[in-house]
């Protein structure tokens, strides 16, 4: 430690208010900064060098300015003093500062550099704390729960799930994440129609569980019964008519790796069902009775690797993506970012692609020198598409981090970040990739859903990712064809001969703690709720967001266990909008031209779903969940429901009567944290994870 680290005096905190703030950090902080203090996506760390390089020569009134007038990010504001002071001295407590005798004020003017390191202290007390009369009467903590089953019973008459069956779905279930391989969020179920979708009513409703995390699930629905994941690692059979529970299985500890706790699907093959859970295990269960199967670590949550995603099959192999690759390593063998294959019956790992090139490796020089440790982000946390006649699958992957050049060092394009990805499914093996942003330094992200559409004889692939440009590719061979802007974007010139992009001069004069304006902002022009693609009208209909941000890097340790984002965010409201962040619109894939939009002032946040009914299903964050018209956008059926609609609904069928299902949810990453910020007037409850499933009336 040099002189100019070390602290000149006990910290100006006493040690009832450090433990009373850890107490409150838990409580009111850590889902978005993490039980470590270590930050992610638009949370900064609190603790560590990277956060000492933000606040050292700031004060400790400045920390609590920030906390008090700003946080937490759902309900700024809503801190008391106390609150806000005693997050301070624990946040202190844990760079390493040490507990004074005289307490901490709202007034008090200390500069954080003279009494924290940013080093954890050798040995912080955490003496009991005695509960308080509300703490101890209520119900414990999810987190606290046992793992393992806590309904048994048995799926009756199961019929496993076959290669044919996931290749020609059958529309009465819903076997996989997007309803096909082909990622088109369409069902051809036809029962409920434009015309009578108006008398939907609510067949039943299950609560569920309201623990850590981003509720975003898509349940599976085969012959009658549905799959569905909850936070907090836990997967339910339910009877899809009535919502009775069969079984309920906790199958992880909650371990929030790199990401938002979030869950968004599982796989089903053969007779059991495929689980990626938050710490990064694959688990099969017998879809059965819900019993593991098999476990099989794909990543070490201590380095950082969790799933948000979960997997698909493909010719007999679980193909399975990571996050949580934003974090310096030192040891090689924890390097690297990748996708994995997994045998159904055993666990084993039958193969992997790392998605970011290593030294030596071909693609490996476009990280410029750095070395390998420093070669972090790629991800890849939305689950890839398929085709079967090409037999290749399809994955986007994630931006480099940290997401500006300027703080991770680099210039380079940074292979194979923000690219497509085909891949040979039976080895592993690359067969192309399409670079869409090259060096990419705003944490633009590309990684999203990959539509499979053939017009005519073109076998081609669509995907949109945060800048809001829809991109149109041969999915034969990686050529590029076309894109188009789908909001408004002030960030890269298009060359529609050739697919480049090239930056707005000024976003690369980067600097550390220069803001940068640039629209849209990492709430995405579109995000993780993905589109649909309607063969009726051959129309993708895809949710967006309007909205703009300034940003600035943050310098960055190269250390072990470092990295991250580490971007600062400002975000406001996109100009011409007329305040309206949500946008739903449709594009013929043909012409890539608009066909229709609508907008709201509450964003969307849950995927589309379209039906051959002629009509498709969104939710929005306003607790709204409608059917439009696909051929205009009208809506045509809306309800309110408990909070937030948040998830990917799908639809299902059962003895000749069709099914529509969709989840509300709290949580998530830029998504939620955005709108919290511009749009203060759209209220929801802070509870309320939960599933409802709709159907017409018997005589309809």
């Amino acid at each position: 430690m040099t002189a100019a680290q070390e602290p000149t005096k006990t910290g100006p905190f006493i040690a009832e208010q450090a433990k009373a703030g850890r107490a409150t950090y838990e409580a009111t902080c850590a889902l978005c900064h993490l039980a470590d203090l270590k930050g992610t996506f638009e949370a900064p760390p609190l603790a560590g060098a990277n956060f000492m390089n933000m606040w050292r020569s700031r004060t400790t009134k400045e920390l609590f300015d920030r906390i008090h007038n700003s946080m937490p990010v759902n309900n700024p504001g809503s801190l008391s003093e106390q609150d806000a002071v005693n997050l301070v001295a624990y946040i202190l407590q844990a760079n390493g500062a040490t507990a004074g005798t005289q307490a901490l004020t709202p007034e008090t003017v200390v500069p954080i550099g003279a009494v924290a390191t940013g080093a954890a202290p050798a040995q912080t007390p955490q003496a009991p704390r005695e509960m308080t009369a509300a703490e101890a009467t209520a119900p414990p903590k999810t987190t606290n729960a046992p793992v393992g089953l806590s309904v048994t019973g048995e799926v009756k008459n199961f019929v496993p799930v076959t290669d044919e069956m996931l290749l020609h779905p059958d529309p009465s279930d819903w076997l996989m994440v997007r309803g096909n391989y082909q990622a088109w969020n369409h069902s051809a179920l036809a029962q409920i129609t434009r015309d009578n979708v108006k008398e939907l009513k609510l067949a039943w409703a299950w609560n569920m569980n309201d623990g850590v995390g981003a509720n975003e699930p898509t349940p599976l629905v085969h012959n009658g019964i549905m799959y569905l994941i909850n936070v907090d690692n836990i997967l339910q059979a339910l009877d899809a008519r009535t919502g009775d529970l069969i079984w309920s299985n906790r199958l992880r500890p909650q371990g929030q790796g790199g990401g938002t706790g979030a869950m968004r699907n599982i796989a089903i093959y053969q007779d059991k069902v495929f689980f990626a859970t938050t710490d990064a295990h694959m688990i099969a269960l017998d879809a059965r009775t819900g019993k593991v199967v098999w476990d099989t670590a794909i990543g070490e949550l201590a380095k950082g690797y969790g799933n948000s995603s979960g997997p698909v099959v493909i010719h007999g192999k679980i193909v399975q993506g990571l996050t949580g690759c934003d974090r310096y390593k030192s040891q090689d063998k924890n390097q690297g970012c990748f996708i994995s294959a997994f045998d159904p019956a055993t666990g084993k790992l039958l193969w992997h692609f790392n998605t970011i090139a290593r030294s030596g490796e071909p693609g490996g020089d476009s990280w410029g020198d750095l070395p390998n440790m420093l070669r972090v982000g790629a991800e890849t946390w939305i689950t890839g598409s398929y085709d079967p006649e090409l037999n290749m699958t399809y994955w986007g992957v994630a931006q480099a981090k940290p997401c500006m050049q300027v703080s991770r060092g680099t210039k380079g394009t940074a292979l194979y970040s923000s690219s497509t990805l085909a891949l040979r499914p039976d080895d592993g093996t690359l067969a192309w990739y399409f670079q869409h942003v090259q060096g990419e330094t705003l944490d633009m992200d590309e990684v999203y859903e990959r539509v499979l559409v053939d017009i005519g004889d073109r076998k081609t692939l669509f995907t949109i990712g945060k800048a809001g440009i829809l991109w149109k590719l041969d999915r034969k061979t990686g050529e590029f064809i076309d894109a188009q802007e789908t909001i408004f974007q002030n960030i890269f010139n298009i060359n529609h001969a050739t697919g480049k992009l090239a930056y707005r001069p000024d976003i690369l004069e980067q600097e550390i703690g220069k803001w940068t304006p640039v629209c849209p902002s990492t709430e995405g022009g579109h995000n993780w709720q993905a589109m649909s693609y309607d063969p009726g009208t051959a129309r993708l209909i895809i949710p967006l967001s309007q909205s703009c941000m300034e940003i600035a890097g943050r310098k960055v340790e190269f250390t072990e266990g470092s990295g991250g984002t580490m971007g600062d965010r400002r975000f406001y409201e996109m100009p011409g909008t007329d305040g309206n962040v949500g946008r739903l619109a449709a594009f013929d894939v043909k012409t890539m031209k608009e066909v229709w939009n609508f907008q709201q002032r509450p964003s969307f946040l849950t995927a589309v779903l379209s039906t051959a009914g002629g009509i498709a299903f969104v939710g929005d964050l306003n607790r709204t969940f409608r059917a439009v018209d696909i051929n205009t956008g009208k809506t045509l059926w809306q309800i309110r429901l408990g909070t937030s609609v948040q998830g990917f609904p799908v639809t299902f069928s059962i003895d000749g009567k069709q099914y529509v299902a969709v989840t509300t949810g709290l949580g998530g990453g830029s998504p939620r944290n955005v709108p919290r910020t511009i749009l203060p007037d759209i209220h929801y409850p802070g509870n309320g994870n939960a599933l409802y499933v709709f159907t017409l009336p018997e005589n309809k």
